[in-house]
């Protein structure tokens, strides 16, 4: 400030100006030549950039591109690429046992009775039980693992048919459900179930003897005139399918079915498929019925009779198939015995485990028979206290079915 006050008095101050004008503008015209080092450097790193991106772009690049380079990400490589080098193999550690996965077959178990003539349960000794016992499958011989017998106590659900149909088939039905209900233990467990149209539970499983006699009272007006019993079955074999253990099905009812969804060929799948659970049927009506074929009377054609002949050997089949029994009592004084017969069927059975020879897990029915075998592999022959042939019969089931590799 002081120099630029002292040559302003001078008179320099104007001419300093124009000279330093002077020397700016031949400077920027320098600077800014075709030839000059500052532009064909900014030119080449300016192409260098563009030149460098168009370069590091990928050829497999999915999109199009531009001067800002590709405008896709690119793809990623197949994993089956076969430049692309396979993993290194682990090295093998040194004394490092090797080990294989082992699937074991599952254990079969059956449930097998043996009964007299009479359907009294004829007991073998235990320490010869498993000696005499004897198991085909599909015809081949099983190797036995064990044998037991025990009283159990019973598992059951009692299914009654209560429509509106027959005043006398109602009465057999609640008869025979009260005569059922009047044979339990207090350790025995049971839940009833009656149907027409839909099944309901009345009560779940109970040992209090007294609830059942309560659910059973409850039973007053039919609602319908339908007997769904295939469906009601499938119902009920489901909800015991989840349920632990064996299991039985007590099933009171005319055997006549009106309108079920299932068929008669699912029904019998479903039964079996449905292991640990045998099926006892009660059939009603039978005096009704009885009374009707001796005497002629009208109201009721041959063909109701033809019906009622094919529910019952439905209704037997659905037994044999599971290792129970078929019941068609005529009169109320036979309902006590059955059901005692029932129980003591349940109670005294000897339990077979053996694993299958066929280790398949194919979804397939297996065919099973029991059989008592002596020393000599023929009928084994039992004898009473004054030295007469016993006769019995062995009841279990008819086969079941193998688990699939998926379940």
């Amino acid at each position: 400030m002081y120099l630029a006050k002292h040559l302003k008095y001078l008179g320099f101050l104007p001419v300093i100006r124009r000279s330093l004008g002077i020397a700016l503008l031949a400077f920027a015209a320098l600077l800014l030549a075709p030839g000059s080092p500052a532009q064909s450097s900014g030119s080449s790193s300016s192409s260098q950039a563009q030149s460098g991106q168009k370069d590091n772009v990928p050829a497999e690049a999915g999109g199009p591109t531009g001067d800002v380079g590709p405008m896709a990400v690119p793809r990623k490589k197949d994993s089956s690429d076969e430049s692309t080098p396979p993993p290194p193999r682990p090295k093998k550690i040194e004394n490092m046992p090797e080990y294989s996965l082992k699937v074991d077959v599952p254990v079969v178990t059956l449930d097998a009775r043996v009964v007299q003539k009479d359907g009294r349960p004829l007991a073998l000794p235990p320490n010869v039980a498993k000696e005499h016992f004897k198991v085909l499958e599909d015809g081949v011989p099983q190797q036995i693992q064990s044998v037991t017998q025990s009283e159990a106590p019973i598992t059951a659900v009692l299914l009654v048919e209560f429509a509106s149909t027959n005043y006398n088939f109602m009465y057999d039905a609640l008869n025979a459900s009260y005569a059922f209900a009047s044979s339990l233990k207090p350790q025995d467990w049971v839940a009833v179930v009656e149907f027409d149209m839909k099944d309901h539970i009345l009560v779940d499983f109970t040992q209090d003897k007294q609830a059942i006699f309560g659910a059973l009272n409850s039973l007053r007006i039919p609602g319908f005139r339908e007997t769904n019993l295939w469906d009601a079955m499938f119902d009920t074999l489901d909800r015991l399918d989840r349920i632990p253990g064996h299991k039985e099905l007590i099933v009171v009812a005319s055997g006549i079915d009106t309108m079920s969804h299932m068929t008669f060929d699912k029904i019998m799948q479903k039964v079996k498929a449905t292991p640990n659970v045998t099926i006892y049927t009660i059939t009603t009506g039978a005096a009704l019925r009885a009374m009707v074929e001796g005497r002629s009377m009208g109201g009721w054609a041959s063909a109701d009779m033809m019906q009622f002949t094919v529910a019952d050997n439905e209704m037997r089949q659905f037994a044999s198939l599971t290792g129970g029994h078929w019941y068609s009592p005529r009169f109320m004084a036979e309902m006590p015995e059955v059901f005692r017969e029932v129980a003591g069927a349940i109670r005294n059975q000897y339990t077979i485990s053996y694993k299958p020879t066929n280790t398949k897990m194919d979804g397939t029915y297996r065919k099973l028979k029991v059989e008592l075998v002596g020393p000599d592999d023929k009928p084994l022959v039992i004898k009473d206290e004054k030295n007469h042939d016993v006769k019995y019969q062995i009841i279990a089931r008819d086969g079941y079915t193998a688990k699939h590799e998926v379940e």
